[in-house]
């Protein structure tokens, strides 16, 4: 055996009886790949899907009225359509995207992309199997003002 890990020395250069040390290790990354990329790219198309309606068909003076800085209320109201939406970061930066190119304010926008990913209803649902639910409740109150705190500093700020 060597260096203590139960491989034995051969086995871990490839030179012995057993499957290749790397040869493993490279296909356990590939499956790993295949397996992430088969969860992500449905959301990606969506995220794609709907930044391109918005930015097709949204006006832009209606999206800078209702997400723009003015609006004291646009942060928890982007927050509160955040949270009932399921998706993971990178099929929600199209929709940011858009959001940004008709208007919306940099803060709010943050905020919601931060609830859809931190806050959601689905993730909530998860939670609930392995949390009690008023610890649930802390954790989502939690979030949500640190949500809240981030999108008015950088409505102000920028």
């Amino acid at each position: 055996m060597g260096r203590g890990l139960g491989v034995p020395d051969e086995d871990r250069r490839g030179t012995g009886h057993g499957t290749s040390f790397l040869g493993d290790r490279v296909r356990a990354g590939r499956d790993a790949v295949k397996d992430i990329v088969g969860k992500v790219w449905p959301y990606v198309l969506a995220g794609i899907a709907v930044g391109a309606c918005i930015h097709g068909y949204v006006p832009e003076n209606f999206m800078a009225s209702i997400m723009g800085k003015g609006a004291w209320w646009s942060v928890p109201l982007a927050v509160l359509i955040g949270v009932p939406m399921y998706s993971n970061a990178a099929g929600i930066i199209p929709v940011v995207q858009a959001l940004l190119g008709k208007g919306a304010a940099l803060g709010t926008v943050l905020a919601f992309m931060m609830s859809v990913i931190g806050l959601s209803l689905p993730e909530m649902i998860i939670l609930r199997k392995v949390l009690r639910p008023p610890l649930i409740a802390t954790f989502a109150g939690v979030v949500a003002l640190g949500i809240l705190l981030v999108g008015y500093l950088f409505n102000i700020v920028l």
